[in-house]
């Protein structure tokens, strides 16, 4: 009886060694793998050439946010996102169609003044046009 307990001693302990052995060693390649994730990406940030008088609408977001131009100026707005934006004036002076990628709309600023535009689909996207 004693040597059939020692008999399934030495069978069972080698077994419980490499149950470990292998569970440790993947516990180790899942946490190489964790930190392998973990590391910064470089993220390369995109410019866009502006022509003057233009805004583009990138990233949800008129860009210039501040635009100065003289009276008698057009001013050409271009969506670069894939999703579809307006350009609409505060004063209900103007309003696009919806501009989808790549569309554009132009407006010409005879007067001076001040004017506010948002986009109608997205209203926190916000800019101003100064005209001279």
């Amino acid at each position: 009886m004693l040597t059939n307990r020692i008999g399934r001693a030495l069978v069972i302990l080698p077994a419980s060694l490499a149950i470990l052995a292998v569970s440790a060693e993947l516990g180790f390649a899942q946490t190489t793998m964790q930190m392998q994730m973990q590391m910064p990406m470089k993220v390369q940030k995109q410019t866009v050439a502006l022509a003057p008088n233009e805004m583009v609408m990138k990233n949800f977001a008129f860009a210039p946010t501040d635009l100065a131009v003289k009276a008698g100026t057009t001013v050409t707005w271009k969506n670069l996102d894939g999703e579809p934006h307006t350009v609409v004036n505060e004063a209900g002076l103007f309003r696009s169609g919806a501009l989808d990628q790549n569309d554009t709309f132009q407006f010409k600023f005879d007067k001076p003044g001040v004017y506010k535009i948002f986009c109608g689909i997205h209203p926190n996207m916000r800019a101003t046009i100064t005209v001279q």
